[in-house]
């Protein structure tokens, strides 16, 4: 953007040049074009009035003498023609009337009026300019003075005085260039700091703020409201973060009472009713628990930033397979551990591989159904370590997929299979604070395909 709205001053500016110095430079060519042709055409006057009485008396020695004598001094040639076009006389041995130029200026002259060249001396200019002045009084015409006058020495200063202006717009331009770079970085710089800031918050950084003191006034305004709106958002998800963990800490421990005295109650042995009942509302408890533990835990998750630590995530994925054995076992599950050549060390969040790889199982193991299969292999993926967790169950389609790491999200098959809906979103939370990612990939032919990666350790 800076580029864009440095461009365009620098178009404005070179128009502005444009529009001053070409009209400049045709005046000063033109200006030099009059001098000149006010100066042969003097001196013309001057040839003619001499001319008149030599015509007449057809005594030309003195005027040829003279003719010649300013041919010498100035370079510049002249012809006397009579009234009939004819040469007379030459200032010098080569110049004729043959030249289309000089014989349409001398006829002209000889119809009664002075005649000069129409174009104007432009630096690239080489042909001469040609004057005539009519021979004659009282309105008869016995003559016509011609002068042939070379135009490359004027021609010359047209240039150089263009040279000297286009130097003159050079250094405008430049100081102009200067100038636009400045204003452009002035007026862009709040909007680069803001830029950043916005995708620092996007990003969680929620302490991100910009400087509201630099750039135009309608910027810091926009820069101090971004401020404020950045304070409001994070002081709301603050207070959501926090209210959500003091409410499942605070209702933690009732519900434990809760399900002492459930636990508690005499129930008659002989009433299957009252017995099925019992055992209702303590799964009921123990499930509502299990949302608080899991709320608790993506609260904590949530909370700003974290110290990253170095783990072998292979060692780490097999002590949770070990943990999760006899729970496979007992739904008649396979549970697979794949390991691998080396050791792979990661770094993330302190208990981030142990509670991605608790929730992930815990999905596959819980949805997957009897006789599947569930595999777990750490491997090392895209200069970083990857824990895949797969299974051969029903899986989800794709739109289940992309719904799946929503809170509190269940498939419309599995509303009636324990669970809060929060183990997914707890990994993706955790993933992303580690620096990782976390994929949902179909399996094939069935299933699902669990990936989570962690950046390498050095």
């Amino acid at each position: 953007m800076r580029v864009r709205l440095g461009t365009v001053y620098l178009v404005l500016l070179l128009l502005v040049l444009a529009a001053l110095e070409v009209p400049l430079a045709m005046t000063i060519a033109g200006r030099d074009t009059q001098r000149l042709v006010a100066d042969r055409l003097a001196d013309a006057t001057r040839f003619a009035t001499l001319a008149e009485p030599a015509l007449r008396d057809s005594d030309t020695g003195e005027l040829a003498a003279e003719l010649t004598r300013y041919d010498d001094v100035y370079g510049v040639g002249a012809v006397l023609v009579d009234q009939d076009a004819h040469q007379v006389l030459s200032s010098r041995p080569g110049l004729r009337l043959a030249d289309e130029a000089v014989l349409r200026q001398a006829r002209r002259a000889l119809e009664g009026r002075e005649a000069s060249d129409d174009g104007t001396i432009w630096p690239w200019r080489t042909d001469p300019l040609v004057v005539a002045v009519p021979v004659g009084r009282n309105g008869e015409v016995i003559g016509a003075v011609v002068i042939v006058s070379p135009t490359r020495r004027n021609a010359n200063g047209v240039g150089t005085a263009w040279s000297v202006l286009a130097g003159g717009g050079l250094v405008v331009l430049f100081a102009g260039i200067v100038a636009a770079w400045s204003l452009a970085r002035w007026t862009l710089r709040p909007v680069a700091e803001l830029d950043a800031a916005a995708h620092e918050l996007a990003a969680g950084d929620y302490a991100a703020r910009v400087p509201a003191a630099d750039g135009p006034p309608e910027l810091r305004r926009l820069g101090t409201a971004f401020n404020e709106m950045a304070a409001t958002v994070a002081d709301s998800l603050e207070r959501q973060r926090a209210f959500v963990s003091h409410a499942s800490h605070q209702l933690r421990n009732p519900l434990t009472a809760l399900r002492l005295r459930v636990e508690d109650i005499g129930v008659d042995p002989a009433d299957p009713q009252a017995v099925e009942g019992h055992r209702l509302a303590l799964e009921e408890a123990e499930r509502l628990g299990e949302v608080l533990d899991s709320l608790l835990a993506l609260a904590r998750a949530e909370r700003g930033k974290h110290d990253l630590t170095e783990f072998d995530a292979g060692e780490t994925a097999w002590a949770r397979v070990l943990a999760w054995q006899p729970v496979a076992a007992k739904k008649d599950i396979t549970l697979r551990y794949v390991r691998p050549a080396r050791p792979l060390r990661a770094r993330a969040v302190g208990n981030a591989i142990d509670q991605a790889l608790d929730a992930l199982i815990d999905n596959a193991v819980k949805f997957s159904g009897p006789g599947t299969t569930v595999t777990v292999r750490p491997s090392a993926d895209d200069n970083g370590v990857a824990l895949h967790v797969i299974d051969n169950g029903p899986g989800l389609t794709e739109e289940q997929r992309e719904m799946a790491t929503e809170r509190f999200w269940r498939a419309p098959d599995a509303q009636n299979v324990d669970g809060s809906g929060l183990g997914l979103p707890i990994v993706a939370v955790l993933v992303d604070a580690s620096g990782g990612h976390f994929d949902l990939l179909p399996n094939t032919p069935t299933g699902l395909h669990a990936r989570v990666w962690f950046p390498a350790a050095p």
